[in-house]
């Protein structure tokens, strides 16, 4: 049968048993609204759906499907374009004006195509001609439901991906952090060139993801290229790629890290480490929008957001010559400053916590407890690996906790010590006749014999580099073996 026929119902019911329609299983319960003035239509069309296992509400106008759209919203309307009163598409833009999502499927006569794409352009979704065959209708009903679904786990997808990357999920209030992510909040709308510098751990690539997914490009893809991380030699094809037969090894056609990312935004980790001679390629993607891969006679056009990232201080090394003057200008449009975990040392209790329960619930350890003592030390260590030195302390703390609480012997080595500074400091300023250099070499003692001559302890404690503290020893002739029995026991 086909509706608008002069047909009865019982003569629907054997045209539908002659071409047996799908059942629906792409939207369980689906709430239909159908809105049609001929009666025999109306509700045939509503036995069909409802034999699929959709709701369905039916009516005869367009001022009671309102009535019934302000009681509660639906998934789909199904309206007539010639309705009593006010017309279907009248009915459709007040329906998108109460629930913007709500799908809708106009019907209209074979001769009034017109009248359907004036509703499309509207904000119909798909229209139908009568008469309509029921399996027409649904097969359309059910196209409809399953992209309106895709398009809601595509929403959800995305704002779960916002929620993991975005701003939201930095954790922290202090101050500082609070200015640095008001700033990159502030630019990610801009398509504009951003240089994070930050020590490392600080979180880099976090504000960075944040920042696209912040921007108008959030649905095209994000890719980090570590510029410290890839052999030089191999760089060059990672980022720009290569052509077939460019050089031995090379023996498929390879796209580079900047052409995947086209329409999105790349991020340049540890630029500082870039080698000038590729340091030229990228000013000219900045530039020209533009790469060549290596072998390639013909560049190719890009459109790439570029976020560039270092610990490193890129104004003295373009002084110092290993640094292009005119890619650092490039790249510091926008210069945001990343904090370290010490300026913001308000936010580790926060941070604690977090990574402790994330923890707990990976490793299956969600009995373990933190007593106030152990969130103490956590809390007053200086963190010189920054957010990500925490991260893994607490990782390897639960990880191998050896009861239900953590205490301070399951903690990593340097936090099992209370590295107070005022252990090592009293008295040596006082002491009258000192200069500087014997002031330092007392401090340095006192490290020593604070950790029982472990340089490297002593070594963070002080906050300088392994080296540095070599290089203090053989300077002052000391001896670490002097203090190797000398240290404090662990708390228990």
């Amino acid at each position: 049968m086909r509706f608008g026929a002069p047909e009865n119902e019982r003569a629907a019911g054997i045209a539908l048993g002659t071409r047996k329609t799908r059942p629906n299983t792409n939207v369980e319960n689906a709430r239909i609204l159908i809105a049609e003035d001929e009666d025999i239509v109306r509700h045939v069309m509503e036995s069909v759906l409802r034999k699929q296992g959709y709701e369905t509400t039916s009516v005869s106008n367009a001022e009671q499907a309102i009535e019934v759209l302000q009681r509660s919203p639906v998934d789909l309307i199904i309206t007539d374009l010639h309705l009593p009163g006010a017309s279907g598409i009248e009915l459709l833009k007040k329906a998108r004006g109460i629930y913007s999502d709500t799908a809708v499927i106009v019907m209209t006569a074979f001769g009034t195509i017109q009248s359907a794409v004036e509703a499309m352009k509207a904000g119909a979704y798909d229209y139908l001609t009568k008469p309509v065959h029921p399996y027409e209708l649904t097969a359309l009903v059910s196209r409809v439901l399953s992209h309106r679904k895709l398009s809601e786990e595509v929403d959800l997808l995305r704002s779960c991906l916002e929620q993991k990357y975005g701003f939201e999920s930095i954790i922290g209030s202090s101050a500082c952090l609070m200015r640095t992510l008001d700033i990159a909040a502030r630019v990610a709308a801009a398509d504009v060139t951003v240089l994070l510098h930050g020590e490392t751990g600080t979180g880099k690539e976090l504000v960075a993801k944040a920042i696209h997914f912040r921007s108008p490009r959030r649905d095209r893809p994000f890719v980090t290229v570590n510029c410290g991380s890839i052999p030089r030699d191999l760089l060059e094809s990672e980022l720009f790629g290569h052509t077939k037969g460019s050089f031995t090894g090379a023996v498929v056609h390879k796209k580079g890290k900047a052409e995947v990312a086209d329409g999105g935004t790349i991020l340049l980790d540890e630029i500082g480490e870039m080698p000038l001679e590729l340091q030229v390629r990228v000013l000219r993607l900045i530039q020209e929008r533009e790469i060549e891969k290596i072998g390639a006679t013909s560049p190719i056009k890009l459109d790439v957001r570029i976020i560039a990232a270092t610990h490193r201080d890129l104004g003295a090394m373009v002084k110092a010559g290993s640094f292009r003057e005119d890619l650092y200008y490039r790249l510091i449009v926008v210069p945001i400053e990343l904090p370290p975990l010490r300026d913001r040392a308000e936010d580790i209790p926060e941070l604690v916590e977090h990574f402790f329960v994330r923890c707990k619930i990976k490793h299956a350890r969600e009995d373990l407890t933190l007593p106030h003592d152990v969130l103490h030390r956590l809390c007053n260590y200086p963190w010189p690996g920054n957010v990500r030195q925490l991260e893994n302390a607490i990782e390897r703390t639960v990880l191998l906790a050896r009861g239900p609480e953590i205490g301070v012997r399951d903690l990593p080595d340097f936090l099992q010590y209370d590295d107070t500074p005022s252990e090592v400091l009293p008295s040596v300023l006082p002491e009258a006749g000192m200069n500087l250099s014997e002031m330092e070499k007392e401090v340095i003692v006192r490290a020593l014999r604070k950790f029982g001559g472990n340089q490297s302890r002593a070594a963070s404690f002080l906050q300088m580099s392994r080296r540095t503290l070599a290089y203090r020893l053989e300077k002052y002739s000391i001896s670490p073996a002097e203090f190797i029995h000398i240290a404090k026991e662990p708390i228990s």
